[in-house]
Parts: structure tokens; C-alpha cells; sequence
């Protein structure tokens, strides 16, 4: 029996020292190359600092350097939590004060861009800096310490978007990891073959899969600069020049291959599996992909962070009409969905709406230093009256339909779904009436069919859409700034006076 991650990679290592494990643009490492790196900072990180079970952050771009930093940690003994490089620093700020990571893990390069916000207590470890890989490494001692680190230790942290403006952490553990990752290898069949295009951010809950896959399968990780999001073409060069096999995308770069009919050009032969999350994928965009990827088996996964990567999953087998959504199916072995009322009531029926919750070892283990957040979101199972059992309250409004199937039908608060990130539209509100101060009072809605976040003000002039962008860009990251403004000299309010949000929210959806 294992007990935390890396007993998966030292087994994969033992058995495919010079295999390739990450192509990085025009450089690669063995495994072997990769475990020696990995160990030799994890040396560096428990010299620094005796505790184990501490977050230690991560701040690089994807490349073999962070995937060696999260293996790294993992060895130590702690746990990982990624940072994205083109994050505003006073939001980095907050995570870091929220989080207290005993050290950050980066390059000459991105330290200068957040040199000024880390405090004294956080050591810093500069990887162009050090002789990784070099000198003695004392293998037997690092390995005796993470002997210690059990299956329900910590093994990231994933930031997610807080209505307070400060990012949730939610924390993920080994055995969450373990029972997803034997889920998709015993229900897909993945062999020792498997090269990934990893296309996510290491912030994402998708990469911290592909990492698992990496020490579960030996599985290669080809980087997919994020760059090349905006050059689809080049993607797909990418993926047929290095024999990419397997994908696990957010559906927006999907649905613009599909819209520049991009597949009569790049046939991906070597394309066995497709798994696409974090967004709905329209069906008129998935089925270009079905039809012309017809030796390829698609599969369309949802689940929050808080659930370890996904809870349910299905595998497209039959014709799906343009015009009808896609189910997002069964639940994940080992897991258990359950759909409530408004009464806490279990629902059954099909076509009936509920929440959707979830119980089961996939669950996060809360978020962290924010006991109230978690006590809100997970909770005592209403089903059950006997014993403790947590179950997390998604959120989302799901059924049943006539196929036992479920069906997403959308969300009860004000977190959406854009580009890939789950994002709580509360807090840019936050940040821009509170924080920033730049209007009176202001509502942000969201535009489903244009994927475009909307903000309607109350200011006594018009702020021009590009000094919105200008300011809200030093506090939030790209994908959070509006594309919609709206000046109004006094916002729509319901009865009770406070601001019709279900008005605009119809405004701009019909």
C-alpha cells in the first residue's frame, strides 16, 4: 500500500530511468535527472526549515524547473502551492499572508516582480541561483523523512476566487490524488505510453493531474507555453510533432480550433483520448471535434476544485444534436453525488433541479486558515442522522434526465465558470468598489453566450474602459477584468433596496 505521492514516482523512476519525462520547448529530462533535481531540492527546502506539512510556494512558469520545485516539496515532506507569475502582486500579497508558506520556490527573474511583498519570515530559494542536482545528497535521509508523511497529509494547495478579494486555498491531500488518479488509469486504460499536452497554468487543478499521471505512469508532460494560446495552429504543430496522445483541456481553445476549422489541416494521429473540463463546450464546437477525431474517445468531466480535479465523467459513445447540451454524466468510482432540494431533500425524479453535493474520499480537506469558509461548504450529509459525514455543497443546479444521466444546469451564487477559472464575481466587485474605490456602487454580471464579464456602475462620470483595465489589472489577474462597461447614474434596486442583480443579470443574457 502507498501512502503519499512520490512512493508512485520513485517506482516509476526505478523502472524508467532514461525515459523522457518533460519536453519543456527545445529542452527534455530523464526521470532519472528529474528525481536527482527533485531530491537535491527537497535537501535544500528541510536544511532550510525541520517542519513537514507546511505550504511551500511555487513561483514559475510551467517548465521542467516547476515541475522538479512541486516534486521537490512533495519529497520534503510539505506541500505545494503554485503561483501564477502573472498574477498581481498585492493579490499574491494576500495569498501569502493568508497562506504563511515557509518558503518560495523561483528565479532571479520572477522575484523582482514580487521582491517588494514577501515578508522577511518566507526564505526564499532562487533556482538559478543554486546547484541543483550538484554536490552530495544525502537520498537516505530525505527519503527516511517523507516516510513519515501519510495518506491524508496535504499535498497542494490550489487557490480559488473569494467574494473578500483574498483567494480561497483549498486543500487537497495524497489520498484524494490516489483514488482519482487509479480511477482514470483503471477507466481509460492508460498504459505507460501516455504523453500529455499540457496546455493549463500550473495553477490549475489539471496540471496537478498531469503531474500525478507523470509519477503514476511514467507518463511524458510536453509543456504547451501559454503563449501559444492566442496561435492555435502552433499548438496542434506541437502536439503532432511530439506524438501527444492524451489531452485534458478547458474547452475555450477547443472551441477556436473548431471555429478556424483547424482539424482538415492537423489530423492528430496519435490523439487516443480527450478529456475537457472547467467550462461548458457547446456541442456544435465538440461535435467538429467528434467527427473529425473519430479514432479518438472524448470524454466530458465536471467537477470544482474541492472535489480533486472532477467528480463526474462521461464518455461521449453516440451522436449528440448541435442544439442539445452535453450530460456531464455519472459519478467517478468511489464517489457519490447526491442532488438536494431547497428542503435538504434528496432528489430523484428527472428533470427535477437541485444542488448538486458530493461525499466521498475525493473531498478537499477545507480551505485553508479559514475555518468559516469550509464550515459554510462542507457540511454534515442532511441525509444522514447517525453519524459524521461531510459532504461539499457545490453550488451548482443539476437533474436527472430520462437516462439517469445528470445535466448541469447552472449556478445558485455568484461564482461562474470563464476561461477555465472558476471565478466569484463578488470579488471583483469588491476589489473595485472597496478596494480600488473607482465607482459608488456596481454590479458584475455575466454574459453566458459571449463569455464576457459585465459591469454596470454608479459614477458621476464615465470611466473609460481602458482606464477600468489599467486599474483593475494591478489587483486582478487578466482573466478577471471586465470586458463590459455600463455607466449608469444610479444602479436598478429591488424592494429592499439593494441592487436588482437578477435585472441585469436578464439584461445581458435575454
Amino acid at each position: 500500500m502507498k501512502i503519499n505521492l512520490i512512493e508512485l514516482f520513485e517506482e516509476s523512476v526505478q523502472k524508467n530511468p532514461q525515459k523522457i519525462a518533460v519536453i519543456d520547448k527545445e529542452r527534455t529530462i530523464y526521470f532519472s535527472d528529474l528525481r536527482r533535481n527533485a531530491i537535491s531540492l527537497a535537501q535544500k527546502i528541510v536544511y532550510r526549515h525541520v517542519e513537514q506539512n507546511r505550504p511551500v510556494g511555487v513561483f514559475l512558469e510551467k517548465s521542467i524547473e516547476s515541475v522538479y520545485a512541486d516534486l521537490g516539496i512533495l519529497y520534503s515532506g510539505n506541500f505545494y502551492m503554485n503561483l501564477d507569475v502573472k498574477t498581481p502582486a498585492e493579490r499574491i500579497s494576500n495569498i501569502l499572508k493568508l497562506t504563511e508558506p515557509i518558503s518560495i520556490i523561483t528565479t532571479g527573474k520572477y522575484f523582482k516582480l514580487i521582491e517588494s511583498i514577501v515578508p522577511d519570515t518566507i526564505s526564499v530559494i532562487l533556482l538559478d541561483q543554486e546547484r541543483i542536482g550538484e554536490g552530495i545528497i544525502d537520498e537516505k535521509f530525505i527519503l527516511g523523512k517523507l516516510s513519515t508523511i501519510i495518506d491524508t497529509d496535504p499535498s497542494c494547495i490550489i487557490n480559488t476566487s473569494g467574494s473578500t478579494g483574498t483567494p480561497k486555498g483549498v486543500v487537497l491531500n495524497h489520498k484524494s490524488f490516489f483514488d482519482f488518479t487509479e480511477w482514470a488509469i483503471d477507466t481509460f486504460k492508460f498504459e505507460d505510453d501516455l504523453v500529455m499536452g499540457s496546455l493549463s497554468p500550473i495553477v490549475f487543478d489539471i496540471y496537478s493531474f498531469e503531474l500525478c499521471m507523470l509519477m503514476a505512469k511514467a507518463s511524458t508532460l510536453v509543456v504547451l507555453p501559454g503563449n501559444l494560446a492566442a496561435f492555435p495552429a502552433k499548438i496542434l504543430e506541437l502536439l503532432e510533432k511530439h506524438q501527444v496522445n492524451f489531452l485534458f483541456w478547458v474547452p475555450t481553445i477547443m472551441v477556436n480550433i473548431a471555429n478556424m476549422n483547424l482539424l482538415s489541416t492537423y489530423k492528430l494521429e496519435s490523439l487516443k483520448t480527450v478529456w475537457f473540463a472547467g467550462e461548458v463546450f457547446p456541442t456544435k464546437q465538440f461535435n467538429y471535434w467528434h467527427h473529425h477525431l473519430p479514432h479518438t474517445t472524448f470524454a466530458n468531466l465536471y467537477g470544482p476544485i474541492e472535489i480533486t480535479l472532477d467528480c463526474t465523467y462521461y464518455i461521449v459513445d453516440k451522436e449528440i444534436p448541435d442544439e442539445e447540451p452535453l450530460p456531464i454524466g455519472y459519478a467517478c468510482r468511489n464517489t457519490d453525488i447526491i442532488i438536494l432540494d431547497n428542503e435538504d431533500n434528496a432528489v430523484i425524479a428527472p428533470n427535477v433541479e437541485g444542488e448538486l453535493c458530493v461525499r466521498g474520499t475525493s473531498l478537499a480537506m477545507g480551505y485553508y486558515n479559514n475555518p468559516e469558509k469550509t464550515a459554510l461548504a462542507f457540511v454534515q450529509n442532511p441525509l444522514n442522522k447517525a453519524y459524521p459525514e461531510t459532504i461539499y455543497r457545490t453550488g451548482d443546479v443539476v437533474c436527472y434526465n430520462e437516462d439517469g444521466l445528470i445535466m448541469f444546469k447552472g449556478r445558485k451564487d455568484n461564482i461562474v465558470k470563464h476561461m477555465g477559472y472558476r471565478t466569484d464575481l463578488g470579488e471583483i466587485e469588491h476589489v473595485i468598489i472597496n478596494s480600488l474605490k473607482l465607482v459608488k456602487n456596481g454590479c458584475i454580471v455575466y454574459n453566458q453566450s459571449a463569455k464576457e464579464i459585465t459591469l454596470f456602475y454608479e459614477a458621476e462620470n464615465e470611466i473609460s474602459a481602458a482606464d477600468f483595465r489599467k486599474a483593475i489589472g494591478k489587483a486582478l489577474p487578466k482573466y478577471m477584468i471586465p470586458t463590459v462597461y455600463h455607466h449608469l447614474d444610479l444602479l436598478q434596486r429591488n424592494t429592499n433596496g439593494k441592487i436588482d442583480r437578477l435585472y441585469y443579470k436578464t439584461l445581458v443574457n435575454g
